[in-house]
């Protein structure tokens, strides 16, 4: 199975789950969503691949999640509900990098497998949660407010477009953002730029294809669609 198919998999696996989550409990399902993508985005996003011949890190995909689900919280809710799931999501990665580092600090027994392996991937994840954590609020707080500006500039129209305008303009100061604070003086400033401007790409990509998920979410969501019961469309 090739990278792209499993990209195409995992965009539909990723966005359909929030559904699943606003289906199952309600704001505060779409809520708890931010904090579990924001921990795996960090676990995840140290593995590079090759995408449609690109580089790119493996938590694209996550972080955008946290996009979509900001924006369903605004469109379906409130913005004061996005505003919580930002600060819940820090918070839980708060929580993950003390109990990642408090881990790291006991001495393994001599029939552990995994202490090398924790070290490997932890101890380069204090640096990338933290990094997360910076532009994981400021991205964040910059696409809400973006998103209920351009709603109330347009009387609530065109829903399409400011999701792909939010979304795509913050992800990408996310992107740059990130990558520059977690991978300086890992990686040279050429292949920190190459895998920027990569992600950026990629995110994009992964912004347009969140706009039927949104829809589904504020018009009655996959369920009510397969069931033959969609909410009316307004607007």
């Amino acid at each position: 199975m090739t990278n792209e198919i499993i990209l195409a998999l995992e965009i539909l696996f990723v966005f359909s789950a929030i559904l699943i989550c606003k289906k199952l409990f309600g704001k505060y399902g779409v809520i708890g969503w931010v904090a579990v993508a924001t921990i795996l985005a960090n676990l995840l996003t140290a593995k590079n691949v090759e995408l449609f011949g690109l580089y790119t890190s493996i938590g694209t995909v996550w972080f955008a999640s946290t996009f979509l689900a900001t924006d369903i919280l605004s469109e379906c809710y409130s913005e004061k509900d996005a505003k919580t799931a930002v600060w819940f999501g820090v918070f839980a990665n708060i929580l993950f990098i003390i109990g990642s580092q408090i881990t790291l600090r006991y001495t393994a027994s001599p029939i552990d497998y995994a202490d090398g392996y924790m070290h490997g991937l932890f101890a380069l994840n204090l640096r990338i949660s933290i990094s997360s954590s910076v532009m994981y609020i400021v991205a964040n707080f910059a696409d809400i407010y973006l998103f209920n500006y351009i709603r109330a500039k347009m009387n609530g129209r065109a829903m399409w477009f400011r999701n792909n305008v939010s979304t795509i303009i913050t992800n990408c100061l996310e992107n740059f953002g990130f990558i520059a604070l977690a991978f300086w003086g890992i990686y040279s400033a050429k292949d920190i730029i190459t895998i920027a401007v990569s992600t950026s790409i990629m995110e994009m990509i992964v912004a347009i294809c969140d706009t039927p998920f949104l829809y589904l979410a504020k018009y009655g969501g996959i369920f009510e669609v397969l069931s033959g019961h969609p909410k009316q469309m307004e607007g």
